[in-house]
This record gives structure tokens, C-alpha cells and sequence, in this order.
């Protein structure tokens, strides 16, 4: 979405459905794993910036793959389980591009890295809560930036909502209400 303020993301890759070097992987469903290293590995690609856990990493074990590596180089350990699902969203049928897209929340007390911008995304930058949004921004992304603060605030529903389209309407599905 060019000139317009956007998520970090994109697909899931088959890479992201094996456990990391350094990462032990509790009672994580694979498909929930793989969109929650999609969800890593896109944030750090897009904006320099790794979710982990400070790690005991002796040896010199290879690096792997680049998201590893940052990991690795940085002394943490990744942490799918840090990550909160705060919503999901379908584009429109009549996209040409479609996606279900997921969107996930981290606490930035287990951040790491420079934030900086990539080939995909050149404004990047920490925007406090307490400010206007930034704008221009898509009525889904603003949605979902309110499913965040509420989930960051404590408020966020039991069960992430659904964002999608029937037609031209925008729907909402929250738990089993459809609205």
C-alpha cells in the first residue's frame, strides 16, 4: 500500500513452520507457530527490530537463516510465545491481491534492535499511543491498530475479531456475533 501507513508483514514461508536454533517450542500448534515466525521474521525484515528473551548462547553454532542470525547476534532467544493475536482480516473479493491477514501484538520491553526502514516500508517509526494516529492509513489498519491498544491496555475481547468484506459492507465478527 503505497503512501499509506501499514502493518510489518507478508506471507507465511515454509521455513517459518520448523522450530529456530535457540528456540524451544512449547505446546505452540505448528500452523499458529509458522504465522507467529512469519510475524517475526517480517518485523524484523521490514524493520530491524527482534522479539526475544535474553539467551545463554555458547558455542559457535551456525547461524542459520538471516532472522536467526539476528537472534543469534544479539544474544536472545526468539519468542513466539510473546506474541498476542489481537485480530484477523480478509481483503475484499474483488482484490486482486488477497490475503487473511493475522495480526499480533508484542510488549516492547522484548525488543531489540534498530528500528530502520527497508525496501518495503520507509517511514518507520514509534508513534506514542496517546497521539493522533498517523495518517493516511486504511480502515482495516486503523481497526486493527485499535484491536492493539485495547489488547495492550488490558481491554482487548477473549476472542481476536475478524475483519472482512461482503460486498461492499465491511463486517466484523466478534466471538460468534457477526455484525
Amino acid at each position: 500500500m503505497p503512501g499509506r501507513y501499514v502493518f510489518p508483514g507478508g506471507r507465511v514461508m515454509p521455513s517459518d513452520a520448523r522450530p529456530w536454533q535457540g528456540e524451544s517450542v512449547a505446546a505452540e500448534a505448528r500452523g499458529l507457530l509458522a504465522l507467529k515466525h512469519a510475524a517475526l521474521r517480517e518485523t524484523f525484515e521490514e524493520t530491524g527490530l527482534v522479539v526475544g528473551r535474553p539467551a545463554d548462547l555458547a558455542g559457535d553454532a551456525p547461524a542459520g537463516s538471516p532472522i536467526e542470525h539476528a537472534y543469534r547476534s544479539r544474544r536472545l532467544a526468539p519468542a513466539p510465545d510473546l506474541l498476542r493475536l489481537v485480530g484477523r482480516a480478509i481483503t475484499p473479493a474483488a482484490s486482486p491481491i488477497r490475503f487473511h491477514a493475522r495480526f499480533f501484538l508484542a510488549d516492547g520491553r522484548h525488543v531489540a534492535g534498530e528500528l530502520s526502514p527497508s525496501e518495503e516500508l520507509d517511514h518507520v517509526y514509534w508513534h506514542a499511543l496517546d497521539a493522533p494516529p498517523p495518517m493516511p492509513m486504511q480502515g482495516v489498519t486503523r481497526f486493527m491498530l485499535n484491536c492493539a491498544i485495547e489488547a495492550w491496555r488490558g481491554e482487548g475481547a477473549a476472542e481476536p475479531p475478524l475483519y472482512w468484506h461482503r460486498g461492499n459492507r465491511r463486517l466484523i465478527r466478534r466471538g460468534s456475533a457477526r455484525g
